[in-house]
């Protein structure tokens, strides 16, 4: 209901503002519209800059987290190629790179693919996990298979691949480092192999791992999900709120993976998470207090159970303790480092993104 009702408000202030950002992500005219933004962008960048620092492969480049990274990489001057199912001016599609391979004249490789493991449309099945488990590990193969095999004159610096928290095992209290042990359940095992699989790209390539956290911004996420019951005051805790949450916002993890890139120090694994630990009701009030609006509509554990399957909802119900320590390490400087700074970005209506101002 609320979401009916949000789209009719959206598409009432839209008809009457030049402005589209806060259009949903899978709408076919807001895809349309990414396409030709992130081509403009290409273009100015293009026609500004005589000298381009190198090509950057990006898959996932068209999801959520791609647009923002795809973004600030064009805006930085690299040349941006999204790697999808379809082809394209700036893009190259998967068999194009299993049979011709990286791109002569390629700096980096960022991997962003994999199927959405909180998908609601998707039933909690054994086909839509082993979905989830391929879509991520057979795409980083393909990757570092192909920067394994790429000749001197196409052979990246780097390969940054992107995992997530879920490594870690759900605990109360227990706080994780990047040396934290994994986990024991699907999802543990799933963000262990799929790493394995990034490690895999020759020993002349670092290899970068982020494991990020959940990722907040107005454009996608869970932010896009719940921003219509916050905003009309019917947004509460999800669970007990007392679980921890991990988290980063979109630009922070786009300005981390730019870092990784351009750092020729960083290797291994970092946890992509802002350093303000904080529980699911922190994050609740930070979200409400931004909007102005009261959050007392909580949904309890057996709701997330009865809609996502119990394994699954434990990434919202459960959480962990995780700190950023060989992120802080390598000089990274957060734009958001407390859930207070990310909300005021992402909460306001309209939302304007300053970035591409």
């Amino acid at each position: 209901m609320f979401y009916n009702v949000w789209d009719t408000v959206q598409k009432s202030y839209i008809s009457q503002s030049n402005y589209v950002e806060n259009k949903k992500s899978n709408s076919v005219f807001f895809r349309v519209f990414s396409i030709f933004q992130l081509r403009a962008e290409e273009e100015i960048v293009e026609n500004e800059k005589s000298y381009r620092p190198g090509k950057i492969l990006v898959s996932g480049g068209t999801g959520f987290v791609g647009q923002e990274v795809s973004r600030l990489l064009r805006k930085s001057g690299y040349e941006v190629i999204i790697i999808s199912r379809s082809s394209g001016q700036y893009r190259m599609t998967w068999d194009n790179l299993s049979s011709a391979g990286l791109p002569e004249g390629t700096k980096a490789v960022v991997n962003l693919a994999g199927q959405n493991v909180l998908d609601p449309l998707r039933r909690w099945s054994p086909e839509f996990k082993e979905l989830c488990r391929t879509s991520r590990i057979q795409s980083t193969k393909t990757l570092a298979t192909a920067i394994r095999e790429a000749p001197a004159q196409s052979k990246p610096s780097v390969f940054v691949s992107v995992s997530g928290v879920g490594y870690y095992a759900p605990h109360p209290t227990l706080e994780y480092d990047e040396g934290g042990a994994k986990g024991v359940d699907w999802l543990a095992d799933m963000a262990g192999e799929w790493e394995q699989a990034a490690q895999d790209c020759g020993q002349d390539v670092r290899s970068v791992i982020l494991r990020p956290g959940v990722v907040l911004g107005r454009n996608g996420g869970m932010i896009q999900q719940i921003f219509a019951p916050f905003f009309f005051g019917v947004g509460g805790r999800m669970g007990d709120g007392g679980q921890p949450i991990p988290w980063i916002h979109v630009k922070d993890l786009s300005g981390l993976i730019k870092h990784a890139v351009e750092n020729e120090k960083m290797e291994g694994v970092y946890n992509a998470v802002a350093p303000q630990l904080i529980t699911n009701q922190q994050f609740v009030n930070a979200f409400a207090g931004a909007l102005g609006r009261p959050a007392f509509f909580p949904l309890p554990e057996f709701v997330w159970n009865l809609v996502f399957g119990e394994e699954r909802a434990a990434m919202i119900t459960k959480g962990q303790w995780v700190v950023p320590k060989r992120t802080l390490d390598s000089g990274f400087k957060f734009r958001f480092p407390t859930i207070e700074e990310a909300a005021q970005e992402f909460s306001p209506f309209p939302y304007v993104d300053t970035d591409i101002q």
